[in-house]
C-alpha cells in the first residue's frame, strides 16, 4: 500500500462524496426544482427521495469499509445512476450531462484506486 494512492483515494473519494452530498441536499431542500427538471427529462418524481437516500446510504456503505459487497454494490449503483444520467440529459440536449460525466469520472478513480488501496477480494 502506497502512501500516494491512499491521498489519491481520499481525496478524490472526497470530492466524490462533496457532489454526491450536495445533489441529496438539494433533492431534499430544492424538491420542486429538481422535480421540475426530472419531469422534463421525463423522469417519474417518485424517485427523488429514495434516490437521495440512497445516494447517503451508498457513501456510508464506501466510506465505512464494512462488508465488502455492499461496497461494490455501492459502487455499482452509483456506475448505473450516472450512466442513465448521462443518457437522459443528452436525449434532452439540456448540458446536464456534464455533471454525471465528472461524477462518473471521479467514481471511477474512486473504485481503481479503492482497489489498489484495499486489494481486490
Amino acid at each position: 500500500m502506497n502512501k500516494r494512492d491512499i491521498i489519491i483515494y481520499r481525496v478524490i473519494t472526497g470530492l466524490f462524496s462533496l457532489h454526491m452530498l450536495f445533489s441529496a441536499v438539494m433533492y431534499f431542500v430544492m424538491h420542486d426544482m429538481v422535480s421540475e427538471m426530472f419531469e422534463s427529462l421525463g423522469v417519474s418524481t417518485a424517485v427523488i427521495y429514495p434516490l437521495a437516500i440512497a445516494k447517503i446510504l451508498g457513501l456510508i456503505a464506501i466510506w465505512t469499509n464494512k462488508s465488502r459487497l455492499l461496497k461494490e454494490l455501492a459502487y455499482l449503483g452509483f456506475a448505473i445512476d450516472f450512466i442513465l444520467a448521462i443518457v437522459t440529459h443528452t436525449m434532452a440536449n439540456d448540458g446536464g450531462a456534464i455533471a454525471a460525466v465528472i461524477a462518473l469520472v471521479m467514481l471511477l478513480i474512486s473504485y481503481w484506486y479503492n482497489r489498489k488501496v484495499f486489494g481486490k477480494g
